[in-house]
């Protein structure tokens, strides 16, 4: 995988608007198991891909750092091959001077190279240490994006399962509802109403029954009394 493609990837992915797919989502809690399921693996991937960039990058400073020391190494070198040919010149060792400062010379060539391939290499350096940089943050975002979207999945599972909880609550309430003319409880209440209209119908029934028992037996008196003064007039002892 290309540092290019990695990097893009990298991007994308941390970039990406989770609320969006949910809403284009047919079943939410799906994808969100599905996005999960890919992020863990691009992660993985691309650890992988970044900690290869990172140690390409660490082998070029390594790189670097040794041609840095090795110019100021062939500098040291070539500054004590050129002050061993002057103390030889200056002793008249006039042909072991010149082959010193031909060593000095080869020393100075060997530093100029070591000097030169290390700056060659430090724009390289510098852009690639970007990207790492880069690389690093895009990680740490899409880190951050597997963490929402696990809270997303976790919130979403719960709100479902309060949302059925609520509905059985709501369809186990439904079915003993009082003011349900079509419910057992209502039947049974109509039930005993009816119960409590007859024992009342019974006792005005029988309340009835007695007051019409003491008024035939007025009435039995009264006839009596009749029957009795009819008998006196006719014996002629009326007062």
């Amino acid at each position: 995988m290309s540092k290019q493609t990695v990097l893009g990837r990298v991007t994308q992915l941390a970039k990406a608007n989770i609320n969006a797919l949910l809403d284009q989502a047919e079943d939410p809690q799906k994808m969100l198991d599905q996005l999960i399921r890919d992020y863990t693996n691009n992660i993985s991937e691309a650890e992988q891909a970044v900690a290869t960039t990172i140690g390409n990058l660490r082998m070029m400073e390594a790189d670097h750092t040794e041609d840095v020391d090795a110019a100021a190494e062939w500098g040291g070198k070539a500054l004590a091959a050129s002050r061993k040919a002057d103390e030889l010149r200056a002793a008249g060792s006039a042909a072991d001077a010149d082959r010193f400062d031909n060593l000095a010379k080869v020393a100075l060539g060997r530093q100029l190279r070591s000097e030169k391939e290390a700056k060659t290499a430090e724009p390289t350096i510098a852009a690639q240490t970007e990207v790492v940089d880069k690389l690093k943050s895009g990680l740490d975002a899409m880190r951050n994006k597997l963490t929402e979207l696990q809270g997303k999945r976790d919130e979403l599972v719960a709100r479902a399962k309060t949302a059925q909880a609520q509905n059985a609550m709501l369809d186990a309430v439904k079915n003993i509802d009082v003011m349900d003319p079509t419910s057992d409880l209502a039947r049974f209440e109509e039930k005993v109403r009816r119960e409590e209209a007859m024992a009342l119908g019974k006792q005005e029934l029988a309340a009835s029954s007695l007051d019409a028992q003491f008024e035939a037996l007025d009435d039995l008196g009264t006839s009596s009394e009749i029957e009795a003064r009819l008998a006196a007039l006719k014996s002629g002892k009326a007062a």
